[in-house]
C-alpha cells in the first residue's frame, strides 16, 4: 500500500501538530526532516561561520533525536536528510511512491519559495496537503485580511485581544501509521554534518541547560508555571539578566516547534484559573502576541523582511562585537554569552542589537545573520522582525529603537554582577558604575571601547570620582532612549 509523507519543518513535535490529525488515516507514514545544505554555506563574504552554528544545529539535533523516540512509541519513525528540501522530498516521493504529501505553512521566505518548488517536482498522482500551525490564530481567524496586517504591533494586539478566541491545543496522537516497508529510516551521525556541533557544550555560566525535544519542553512549562511560581513574578523579572528563573526560557523549544504557541497559551489560562490572572501572566501572552505579530508580518513581507539579501563584506567593527571585544563591558558580556550558551536575554538582545546598528553604524542584516549563526531559538520572523524594527525598518521605520547602552547597563546591571559575570577581569573593580565604565575606573583594567557615543556624556563617570570608586548611578537618571 502507498504510504503518505509528512514534511517536518519547525514543527517537531506530536502534540497539537497538524500535521498528525488526519481525515483518513493513512495505510503507512514517513515522517521526513531535511536539514537545509544552505545552512551549512558561509554566513556571508569574509566569513567562515555557518548559517547555522554549533549551539543551534545540537539543540536542533537533539529535538530531532527526541521526536524519532516519540514517533517510534507510536509505530512510526524518523527519516533525516541533508541537501535541498525540495529535491529530496521529491526523490522520495518517486522513490517509494508516496501518494500525498502534508506539509506546514511556514513564515520564511525561502521556505515559502521551497514549498513552491516542491509543487512543480511532484507528480500528479501525488497530493499536497498543507496545514496551518505554530502560530495562535489561522490566517483565516484574523480579524482582517493579510494584506491590511496592522501596521503596529500595538494596533494588531488590541484587534486580537479584542477577538480572544485562540483555540485550544490539540492533544498527542495515541498511535501513528506504521512505517513503510523496505522506506529508508535514521538519522546520519551530527559528527559527520559538523564536529563542533557533536562536540558542542553550553558554559555552566548560563545557568540554565537547553535540552532539545518535545519532552523537555513541556518539563520546563510546568515547571516554570506551576512548580518554580516564577509565572507570577514575570513582569518584574523579564529584564532580569542572571539566573533561571527570570524568564520563561521557553523560546528555543517554541522556534524549533517542539512546543507550539497554543500550548503555552491554554498552560498560561489555566494556570490563571487556579490562581488568579495578574499582570505577569498577562505579559507572557503578550509576549507571545509578539512573536504571532512578527509572524504574520515575515508572510505578509516575505523578502521584504530581509532587505536587500546579499550581504556586504562585514567591516572589522563587526568582528569585535562578534566577539565581544568592543571595550564596553555589557555589549561585550552580552556577546560572550551568546557564543558560550546560544542565548541572550531580551534587555541584553536589545542593546547589542542598538549598539551594533546604532553607535557602531554597521548594517543590520550583518547582525540578524549572526544571530541566526548563533541563537537556538532563532526563529526567521521574530528574529529578523525585531532586527529591522530596532534598526528603523520595515514596520515602523520612523521610530528606530536607539538604546543608551550605558545607561541601559547601569540601570539593569547596577552592581556589575553580569559584566562580572562573563568578564571575570572586572571583579576587581568596586560594583556599580566603575564595572561599566572600567576604562575611566582604571585604565589597566579593560581595554577602551571602540567608539563613545556622544549619548553617554551625561551618564560617563567624571575621572576623579571614577578612580575613587564612584557611588551608585542614580536608576533615574534619564531613560529617554528606552
Amino acid at each position: 500500500m502507498n504510504p503518505e509523507l509528512v514534511w517536518l519543518r519547525d514543527d517537531l513535535r506530536l502534540a497539537d501538530n497538524p500535521l498528525f490529525h488526519f481525515s483518513s488515516p493513512p495505510a503507512s507514514l514517513m515522517c521526513v526532516y531535511v536539514l537545509d545544505e544552505r545552512w551549512l554555506e558561509p554566513l556571508a563574504p569574509g566569513l567562515s561561520a555557518r548559517r547555522i552554528g554549533a549551539a543551534r544545529l545540537s539543540f536542533l539535533w537533539q529535538s530531532l533525536i527526541a521526536l524519532r523516540g516519540e514517533l517510534l512509541k507510536r509505530g512510526g519513525d524518523l527519516l533525516v536528510r541533508v541537501g535541498d528540501p525540495p529535491a529530496v522530498i521529491a526523490e522520495l516521493v518517486a522513490s517509494v511512491g508516496v501518494l500525498c504529501v502534508h506539509v506546514r505553512d511556514t513564515a520564511g521566505h525561502d521556505e515559502a519559495n521551497d514549498l513552491a518548488r516542491l509543487i512543480e517536482k511532484l507528480p500528479a498522482s501525488c497530493k499536497l496537503r498543507r496545514c496551518q500551525g505554530g502560530t495562535l490564530f489561522d490566517e483565516q481567524a484574523l480579524p482582517f485580511a493579510l494584506e491590511d496586517l496592522p501596521g503596529s504591533f500595538s494596533a494588531f494586539r488590541r484587534r486580537m485581544e479584542a477577538q480572544d478566541s485562540t483555540p485550544p491545543a490539540q492533544p498527542t496522537p495515541i498511535t501513528l501509521p506504521l512505517w513503510p516497508e523496505k522506506a529508508p529510516r535514521g538519522l546520519p551521525p551530527l559528527n559527520h554534518i559538523c564536529d563542533q556541533a557533536a562536540a558542542w557544550r553550553s558554559d555552566s555560566r548560563g545557568e540554565f541547560r537547553f535540552q532539545g525535544g518535545e519532552e523537555a519542553a513541556l518539563a520546563r512549562l510546568d515547571h516554570y508555571l506551576w512548580h518554580s511560581g516564577a509565572i507570577a513574578r514575570y513582569k518584574k523579572t523579564r529584564n532580569g539578566l542572571l539566573g533561571a528563573e527570570f524568564s520563561t526560557r521557553l523560546s528555543p523549544w517554541l522556534a524549533t516547534g517542539c512546543l507550539s504557541a497554543r500550548q503555552v497559551h491554554d498552560q498560561v489560562r489555566a494556570w490563571e484559573l487556579e490562581h488568579g490572572a495578574c499582570e505577569s501572566s498577562y505579559w507572557v501572552i503578550f509576549e507571545l502576541l509578539w512573536r504571532e505579530y512578527f509572524h504574520w508580518v515575515a508572510r505578509k513581507e516575505k523578502a521584504g523582511l530581509f532587505g536587500p539579501r546579499a550581504l556586504p563584506e562585514p567591516p572589522p567593527a563587526f568582528g569585535s562585537w562578534c566577539r565581544g571585544e568592543t571595550g564596553v563591558p555589557f555589549i561585550d558580556a552580552g556577546m560572550r554569552e551568546l557564543a558560550a550558551t546560544g542565548w541572550q536575554s531580551n534587555r541584553v538582545r536589545q542593546n547589542v542589537v542598538s549598539f551594533l546598528v546604532h553607535d557602531l553604524d554597521v548594517d543590520w542584516r550583518l547582525g540578524a545573520a549572526w544571530f541566526e549563526h548563533c541563537l537556538i531559538d532563532f526563529d526567521v520572523a521574530s528574529n529578523w522582525g525585531n532586527w529591522g524594527y530596532v534598526a528603523g525598518v520595515g514596520r515602523e521605520a520612523s521610530r528606530g529603537r536607539y538604546f543608551n547602552v550605558l545607561w541601559q547597563a547601569q540601570h539593569y546591571d547596577a552592581a556589575g554582577d553580569y559584566v562580572s559575570h562573563w568578564l571575570p577581569k572586572l571583579e576587581g573593580l568596586s560594583e556599580g558604575p566603575a564595572r561599566h565604565q572600567p576604562w575611566r575606573a582604571d585604565a589597566t583594567a579593560y581595554p577602551e571601547p571602540c567608539v563613545i557615543p556622544d549619548a553617554w556624556e551625561d551618564t560617563l563617570l567624571p575621572l576623579s570620582t571614577a578612580a575613587g570608586g564612584a557611588s551608585r548611578l542614580d536608576a533615574s537618571a534619564d531613560g529617554s532612549s528606552l
